[in-house]
């Protein structure tokens, strides 16, 4: 079983980076420019837009919401490149990790007590 930050790494940055470069192209922006502005290859900006990374978990409503207003805020200029981490790690918080545990079909009761400390406060 992995721990739940390796989960992070693993499914969750690799969908929030991928709904992110989607909804980034969907207002008109080439992968190059969503590459440079991510700080990612075009290859991967590729690799999101066709599912073939970061597509393990889906998001609810909620969170499908910040990553499309973050969009609109890089597109417009409102937020910067500067902003990309903290905004990553504000909407990483709003993911309840039992959605994700769900989604993985992980067995939450082969976690540790460490884990389950995590699943009680019911974020990443």
């Amino acid at each position: 079983m992995k721990p739940p930050c390796e989960l992070v790494v693993w499914y969750v940055l690799p969908a929030i980076r991928s709904e992110l470069a989607k909804s980034l192209l969907s207002l008109g922006m080439k992968q190059k420019d969503v590459s440079q502005l991510m700080d990612i290859t075009q290859p991967a900006v590729s690799q999101y837009i066709t599912d073939k990374r970061g597509s393990g978990i889906k998001f609810n409503d909620e969170v499908n919401s910040l990553i499309n207003d973050f969009a609109s805020e890089l597109y417009s200029g409102e937020a910067k490149k500067s902003d990309i981490i903290s905004k990553t790690c504000f909407i990483c918080k709003q993911i309840k990790t039992s959605d994700i545990i769900e989604q993985l079909n992980i067995d939450k009761s082969e976690l540790g007590d460490d884990c389950k400390a995590c699943l009680d406060s019911e974020n990443l």
